[in-house]
């Protein structure tokens, strides 16, 4: 039993309402629970209750034991000196009002509906289960589902993007650099991830600007910030990198990150960071301004081909600069696009919107809703339990429901849990 439990059954008032009776076998008519105060002070704020026919009006306060509230001294904070009902499980000591009259108590066990509280019980004692509801989520009404998913999907959205909103600041509002910075992140994957972030951020996106229009000195920015030019190899594409690299090194005064920081340990090929590094390199040598042409974009199929780019000849015939390998045109695939919607464009492109005031939600719901369902562990650990997603909004949904609501057994907070709570 917990306090959040109480606080919901009171709100909800799911425990009979007739006939209530106080320890001091007082007459108790609720006529307002109060609002749910989720700051300091007491848990309900201005009920309305009828005691023995006396209109009281007041703060509610909740807790498992009477002697909670000495625990927590309220008997010294004036902020409850208001309080005009006592709600607790277990009655356990006297409290007292400031007319050293007994403070009204309703001990709720006592009222409680059972199906209530073996519904509780239900959800709350399967330690063992994946999630708490896993038993009983198929038996939710597609209508509860459908704006649940709605809801959380929106929740991990407006999440993403305020996280990223932080960076936009620190870049002074540029959302070109700010998506610069977010794609090369995403661009690492999950190994490299931290690592193309630092990669990055250790150059100023204006000296990007100045040198995308040569590939070459594009292209030494890159892998010579990344500290892939540092030793001295006969391979003759190498060598032009490092002497570009070396000019800019002294002119924009640059300081090479470290290139053990990137790793190619049980990775494909294909995700190696050499040529993560050389498709990032190719979509900013095609295309300047990036961030203006992917916000007008509402179609999937317009992503797809803006990110069809080709990447260096070099490339092609190579996954590191050791050795040469068989050609491949190793282009972006659409998967990795999905990837880089989910994660970067589209929580950008939703945190430049809402700035603006032109947010439509339904824009992000459509485009969502064409992209494939996302593979991962969680996911697939869904679909053990009946609990299928045929697209990304709905795979993002589910993400969010493990992550911040199952994990934190918020229950009581989630539509899924009071549906099974209340139902009878």
């Amino acid at each position: 039993m917990n306090e959040d439990f109480l606080h919901y059954v009171w709100k909800y008032q799911l425990f009979s309402i007739h006939d209530l009776k106080t320890t001091q076998n007082e007459d108790l008519i609720i006529v307002k629970t109060g609002y749910h105060n989720y700051n300091s002070g007491p848990d309900f704020l201005n009920a309305q209750i009828k005691i023995d026919n006396q209109l009281w009006v007041g703060n509610v306060e909740i807790h498992l034991k009477s002697s909670d509230w000495y625990v927590h001294h309220h008997e010294v904070d004036v902020n409850y000196d208001a309080v005009i009902l006592h709600l607790v499980w277990e009655d356990d000591a006297a409290i007292f009002m400031k007319n050293n009259k007994p403070l009204p108590v309703l001990i709720l066990k006592d009222f409680i509906l059972s199906t209530t509280l073996n519904n509780y019980r239900n959800l709350f004692s399967t330690k063992q289960n994946w999630i708490p509801c896993e038993k009983d989520i198929n038996f939710i009404d597609k209508f509860t589902l459908d704006n649940w998913k709605e809801r959380l999907f929106f929740e991990r959205l407006e999440r993403k993007s305020n996280e990223m909103n932080s960076l936009l600041i620190e870049n002074q509002n540029d959302f070109e650099a700010t998506l610069f910075q977010l794609l090369t992140k995403n661009f690492g994957l999950r190994v490299n991830g931290d690592s193309f972030f630092r990669l990055s951020k250790s150059f100023n996106f204006s000296t990007l600007r100045k040198v995308r229009f040569e590939e070459n000195q594009l292209s030494s920015l890159f892998f010579g910030q990344a500290g892939f030019l540092e030793e001295d190899k006969e391979d003759v594409y190498y060598q032009q990198l490092k002497y570009e690299f070396d000019y800019l090194k002294h002119k924009y005064k640059l300081i090479p990150i470290s290139k053990n920081l990137f790793s190619f340990f049980r990775m494909r090929p294909p995700n190696f960071p050499t040529i993560r590094i050389a498709q990032l390199i190719a979509l900013y040598y095609k295309y300047d301004n990036l961030f203006s042409k992917l916000i007008e974009m509402k179609e999937l199929k317009l992503f797809y081909d803006f990110f069809d780019v080709e990447i260096n000849l070099y490339w092609k015939t190579h996954y590191t600069f050791e050795k040469e390998s068989k050609p491949l045109s190793k282009k972006i695939t659409k998967s990795f696009v999905d990837l880089l919607l989910i994660n970067t464009i589209i929580p950008l492109k939703f945190l430049y919107k809402k700035n603006r005031g032109e947010l439509h939600e339904s824009e992000f719901l459509e485009l969502l809703k064409k992209i494939k369902p996302e593979k991962n562990n969680l996911i697939s650990k869904f679909a053990t339990i009946d609990v299928s997603a045929i697209n990304a909004y709905e795979t993002q949904s589910l993400l969010e429901l493990k992550n911040n609501y199952c994990a934190k057994k918020l229950c009581l907070e989630c539509a899924i849990g009071k549906k099974l709570l209340s139902r009878n």
